[in-house]
């Protein structure tokens, strides 16, 4: 049973967010996220689990400064004692004749009034306790997060998946463990699944299986309505044969079954057939001509085999390059050469082994009347214009065109240069994926200054209030406060909006220019409203890294660049990562005059950790909770305030001094972060692309004006993300293009014993690429340098295979001593039918993808569209497209091209025999 997987990489974007919520205390969602929290990070497929809008508890002692310097103490005291009664001593063990016995001195803390109960000093009989000077409470830590679904608060579980695990066995062990825990919760606490990834991924899978079906029922349909019932079973053995051999061989490579590798069954279906086409269609006329079955499939997969075998390795030689794509794109994309290349190698075995063999037992002629089998005998021997229907009109068509093939060959040479020249015109340039309709969006809050964390939220409730109530929206997940890794370092909040279905919504694009405009005019705030990239997640598409030593010079770099940016119209949400404006305090000490006071750093740093965070005594565990409790001392809330620094009085031997004798508290600029990269600083310009915008012109314009923006030579610019990923990818697609062209033309060489047939065929592969170009004009689309690409080098493949038939059979007619020319137009009246079958077959396999069909053959559901077809439709109607396309310049160029190479070989033979004759005359003469 194969398993299903994702494989898109996304390092920190949430695979499932979970959010807890319902009429219960806040420790009680705090206790239950904390264990579920704990159980889900032990799921392999997890990379790591984070905690939204909760406080973790604590056991707080809030010190009276004044009662605690009525009594002399100093907090270095306070705190040593505390910490050195609040320990479980093991004391060893004593041994005597009567048994040997554990000594122990407990002294942990266990109650809040252990520690009220604890003695500090002891003056003149008097024992000054805890709880005269301090008072003790569970409470919790300052918040540094909030989450809430839909306005109401809750507290959020994110789940972040590890790279390349499997997002549904991952997703469905997370949800077993939460059904498992769920009766042991207390009553009232309510989760919610505000994101689930794993869910569209089934969907998509479910989409991609359904066109699969469709696929082969139209293969089907094509196939026994011209070979009939048992022929086109015969043919249809090497589907299910060839997936259950790709499946084995994926399990073996420790693969699993996911979007693409579904994708590579549809494009498989229609290719794999080819070969058993091939054969079946052979043996055909075989029996129509009156051989026993038991002759004329063996005879046709003798026949067959070397141009058989010849055309599935030059396919597979169009994906065998693809297979060692390097990088984060190739690894998405590794899993569509491995699926074609177990494929299609399990259906060469099955056209010349097993449908062979099937064929001696069950086969049987088509539906031939009297004129099909006359047909088929002028094919052959007979009189070539008395064929009729299609195939008399294709070898009529062809007969006029042998006689001027250079004119047929011109005519094709400039419609291939036409359509380049009114794609570089009129097409819609170069993306890097196809665009595909989210079921997502965020919006990421950004503002500058030193925020609280409350100040963090107000904010982000300001924009999260303008969203609510926007049609097409499911649900609103908002968390603020601490940002997640990989985000904006002055980001305060993000707000995720999950949509509701596609097919009864309006479009992503035009909810989020509902919010944009609902949000236009706050101010102050950097409100950036995004849709998912699609492919590997590598950030913002736009990513340029600036390095240097100055400082200085690497801010002014950056600034510079981004204003140039924000200028061009297809940018949006441009953002830096220059250290953002903000203050620190330090607090300098003055060594010298602190010494006189029997002060130092220590005793003054313990002091300032009493008006912020606190100090950490120790832990303890409480009986009402799994796990142990910090214990922290600081002042009391009105004495912890940027003011009460300089009032703070430090017990010395002369008394009570004030720290701001020895003391100078100076503001400086907060350093945050520091990127580096080879031992330089290193800062980034980053910012999206708008709908339709394509990075490639907004690039060439920076670059042209980068020596006009002044910047500082020390300063090197190096441009990643979608930049480079797009150029390294056109590379990549470039050396594959080159590496697969050379295996074709070594295969077709050794096949064929001849240069010219070989570069016949590669210049096929190369007029067939107008095809796609000229789909996608007549489409509309942009050309996508992965889908689009890969498109290409599949079609290459494919259109190999109809000239590889062609070619064979023409040599082997024209061996037998007949002229060109009649072997041309016989070759045309014999291979008609196969290439046909062989084109239709593989159209109609990719037609429902390419169309955007989605037919449920077993719910009995229609749609057309969505995310799972969008992916695709490039791809498909690339190789769809395009193989039409170059199935008519085969059908009319190669014979042409036969043609010119007869011509020119017996324009040679012609001129080596006049040589000869002249020689001889000459010798006679001489005589």
């Amino acid at each position: 049973e194969p398993r299903v997987s994702e494989i898109k990489f996304s390092r920190f974007d949430p695979m499932l967010v979970m959010t807890l919520g319902g009429q219960v205390p806040e420790r009680t969602l705090y206790a239950v996220g904390v264990a579920l929290k704990e159980k889900i990070e032990s799921v392999s497929g997890v990379l790591e689990v984070n905690l939204v809008g909760t406080r973790e508890e604590l056991m707080e002692i809030t010190i009276n400064p004044l009662a605690m310097e009525s009594y002399g103490l100093s907090p270095a005291d306070v705190l040593n004692f505390v910490d050195r009664n609040n320990r479980l001593v093991a004391a060893g063990a004593l041994q005597s004749e009567q048994g040997r016995f554990a000594i122990k001195v407990p002294g942990v803390i266990e109650t809040p009034e252990d520690v009220l109960n604890l003695p500090i000093k002891a003056d003149q009989g008097r024992v000054v306790r805890f709880r005269d000077i301090a008072t003790v409470r569970r409470t919790y830590k300052d918040q540094e997060s909030y989450a809430r679904l839909n306005g109401e608060r809750a507290v959020a579980i994110e789940v972040v998946q590890r790279s390349g695990s499997n997002i549904i066995d991952t997703a469905d062990e997370v949800k077993a463990i939460i059904t498992e825990t769920a009766p042991f919760w207390p009553p009232g606490v309510k989760l919610t699944y505000s994101r689930d990834k794993s869910f569209y991924v089934k969907k998509n899978i479910s989409s991609l299986v359904n066109n699969v079906s469709t696929a082969i029922v139209l293969v089907f349909i094509v196939l026994i309505s011209i070979l009939g019932i048992q022929n086109s079973l015969l043919v249809g053995i090497a589907i299910p044969g060839s997936f259950c051999a790709a499946v084995f061989f994926l399990a073996i490579s420790g693969l699993t079954i996911n979007m693409v590798v579904l994708f590579g069954a549809i494009m498989a279906v229609g290719m794999l057939v080819d070969g058993a086409i091939v054969v079946t269609e052979l043996a055909d006329r075989k029996m129509a001509e009156g051989m026993h079955r038991r002759v004329a499939y063996p005879a046709a997969a003798k026949r067959m085999a070397m141009p058989i075998i010849a055309s599935t390795a030059t396919t597979l030689a169009a994906f065998l390059p693809l297979v060692f794509w390097p990088g984060l794109i190739g690894n998405f994309m590794v899993f569509l050469p491995l699926t074609l290349i177990y494929t299609l190698s399990a259906s060469l075995m099955m056209a010349l082994i097993f449908v062979p063999t099937m064929g001696t037992l069950i086969g049987k002629p088509g539906h031939f009347n009297e004129k099909i089998r006359h047909d088929l005998l002028a094919a052959e021997t007979g009189d070539l214009n008395s064929i009729g229907g299609w195939t008399g009109r294709y070898v009529r068509a062809m007969t006029s065109t042998l006689k001027w093939p250079w004119l047929s060959f011109g005519f094709v040479t400039l419609l291939l240069v036409m359509t380049y020249i009114a794609y570089g015109k009129l097409g819609h340039g170069i993306t890097m994926w196809p665009e595909v309709e989210p079921n997502q969006g965020s919006i990421d809050i950004r503002a500058l200054g030193d925020l609280s964390t409350q100040e963090k939220d107000q904010l982000v409730r300001v924009v999260e209030e303008r969203v609510y109530n926007i049609a097409g929206v499911d649900n609103i997940y908002v968390r603020s406060g601490k940002s997640n890794k990989g985000s904006a370092p002055d980001q305060i909040g993000s707000i995720r909006l999950n949509f509701e279905d596609w097919r009864t919504r309006r479009p992503a694009t035009e909810i989020v220019e509902d919010i944009k405009a609902r949000t236009a005019d706050i101010a102050g705030l950097a409100i950036e409203v995004r849709l998912p990239i699609e492919g590997p997640s590598t950030g913002k598409p736009i990513d340029i890294e600036a390095s240097g030593q100055s400082l200085d010079a690497l801010k002014d770099a950056v600034n510079k660049i981004r204003a140039e940016i924000e200028q061009y119209p297809g940018v949006r949400n441009a953002e830096d990562t220059r250290p953002m404006p903000g203050i620190e305090w330090q607090l300098h000490v003055d060594r010298a005059e602190a010494a006189k006071f029997g002060a130092d750093v220590t005793l003054v740093g313990s002091i300032i950790q009493l008006v912020t965070n606190g100090i950490k005594l120790g832990e303890y565990r409480p009986d009402d909770s799994d796990e142990e409790i910090d214990i922290r001392v600081r002042f009391p809330a009105d004495d912890r305030s940027l003011d009460r620094l300089g009032e703070l009085r430090i017990p010395t031997q002369r008394g009570n001094v004030p720290i701001s004798n020895f003391v100078t508290r100076t503001p400086a600029e907060a350093t945050r972060t520091i990127m580096r990269t080879d031992m330089r600083r290193t800062m980034l310009v980053q910012a999206d692309l708008a709908p339709g915008a394509q990075i490639g012109p907004i690039l060439e314009r920076l670059k042209a004006e980068l020596p006009n923006l002044d910047i500082d030579p020390s300063i090197n610019l190096r441009f990643k993300g979608g930049a480079r990923d797009q150029e390294e990818t056109t590379a990549f697609l470039l050396q594959s293009a080159g590496i697969a062209m050379g295996l074709m033309a070594i295969i077709l060489i050794t096949q064929f014993n001849s240069i010219f047939q070989a570069l016949l065929i590669l210049t096929a592969v190369l007029f067939s690429t107008g095809g796609v170009l000229l789909g996608l004009l007549v489409t509309g689309q942009a050309f996508s340098l992965v889908n689009c690409g890969i498109g290409a080098l599949a079609l290459a493949g494919i259109v190999v295979n109809n000239n590889i038939v062609l070619i064979d059979t023409y040599n082997k007619i024209h061996q037998t001593g007949m002229n060109a020319r009649e072997a041309i137009i016989r070759t045309c009246a014999q291979r008609l039918r196969p290439v046909m079958l062989t084109t239709v077959t593989t159209v109609l396999g990719l037609l429902p993808m390419a169309l955007a069909f989605n037919i449920d053959l077993v719910n009995r559901d229609f749609y057309t569209g969505g995310p799972g077809t969008q992916w695709w439709q490039q791809m498909a109607s690339a190789i769809a497209g395009g193989l039409v396309f170059a199935t008519i310049l085969t059908l009319l160029m190669t014979p042409s091209l036969l043609m010119i190479q007869a011509n020119i070989s017996r324009w040679f033979r012609i001129r080596r025999e006049r040589k000869r004759a002249q020689a001889a005359d000459d010798q006679t003469a001489t005589a």
